[in-house]
């Protein structure tokens, strides 16, 4: 994939204007709070998914201004493509002159990875940014994926809902049944997809951190579930799931929200046998995420048949020289 041309208009700092990369590797070099990074977050946004940054859409338009607008020209699956996003409060999307129901449709059309020193919180940070890069980089890969872990965040909602009900006010035991159900059902597919993406990820992450380190240090991933559920398919993680939802029953009720399933599972990364998040240096860390990264472009290119465009942000400060 060939990004030919960038219109920005109202977007975080940056002036109005074009940016056009020549095809192959491009350094954007400057001083602090320039925009680089900005401009990183503008590509980024062609990938469907939401700022890398943590932003809410509302933050994307400069200071002052209420509409930001994108405009992309790309080269992907043989043919030149254009998309543009326009950002009022909420994002939409124009795809090749067709408007599309939401800017997450352009997942699959345009693809990317993206590097930036905030991605560090992958290892050093709580499990939630590690299931959060499974599910985006997932979604990149299987854009179907999008509206399954949508309806199992919905159902999680709504059973949250009624625990916190009924440990108030008590009662509701029929619906939690129902409830217990659906989650399971929903919250089966989840656990499936992120099993087999992370078994497709892992060897490949394993290699290239071991390019990484020049063979000196071993490298894992795995995907660690709340039920323990290690491989099968949906049906067996959704049986797996409904039996634990209600061993759990009890303690859920306590707690007023659901203690296991898919929103309690981790991605497991380790360095010479000892997790990283506790026991790596920062080279050691920053090297984890960028083995991530690379294994979900390398995943990429072989699902699509397209090179996605990487995008490091400060990507080599805090590795020795060899592993730069």
């Amino acid at each position: 994939m060939i990004v030919n041309k960038l219109d920005m208009n109202g977007f975080r700092n940056l002036r109005p204007g074009s940016f056009q990369p020549e095809p192959g590797v491009n350094i954007l070099y400057g001083d602090n709070a320039q925009g680089k990074t900005n401009l990183l977050e503008a590509l980024w946004l062609f990938t469907g998914g939401r700022s890398f940054r943590g932003a809410k859409d509302a933050e994307l338009p400069g200071f002052g201004l209420e509409r930001a607008t994108l405009t992309m020209d790309f080269g992907a699956f043989d043919r030149q493509q254009q998309a543009q996003i326009t950002i009022e409060k909420r994002r939409s999307a124009v795809l090749n002159g067709l408007p599309q129901s939401t800017a997450s449709k352009l997942a699959g059309v345009f693809c990317a990875v993206v590097f930036s020193p905030s991605h560090l919180s992958l290892v050093r940070d709580g499990p939630e940014g590690r299931r959060k890069f499974i599910d985006a980089a997932y979604c990149q890969l299987k854009p179907g994926y999008i509206s399954a872990y949508a309806a199992f965040s919905r159902t999680l909602a709504q059973r949250n809902a009624l625990l916190k009900a009924m440990r108030k006010y008590g009662g509701g035991g029929e619906e939690l049944d129902i409830w217990d159900q659906r989650m399971a059902q929903t919250g089966g597919r989840v656990m499936e997809a992120r099993q087999i993406y992370c078994r497709r990820l892992a060897p490949v992450a394993a290699g290239i951190y071991d390019g990484l380190s020049g063979g000196r240090e071993t490298f894992r991933v795995g995907y660690a579930s709340s039920v323990g559920y290690d491989g099968g398919d949906a049906a067996q993680a959704a049986a797996m799931l409904l039996d634990a939802l209600r061993d759990s029953r009890q303690a859920d009720l306590a707690a007023g929200f659901s203690t296991v399933g898919p929103h309690r599972d981790d991605l497991i990364t380790e360095i010479n046998g000892l997790p990283a998040r506790q026991y790596g240096s920062q080279g050691q860390q920053r090297s984890t995420v960028l083995a991530l990264k690379l294994a979900e472009a390398s995943l990429l290119k072989e699902a699509t048949g397209e090179q996605p465009v990487a995008l490091l942000d400060d990507v080599m400060s805090e590795l020795d020289v060899s592993r730069q």
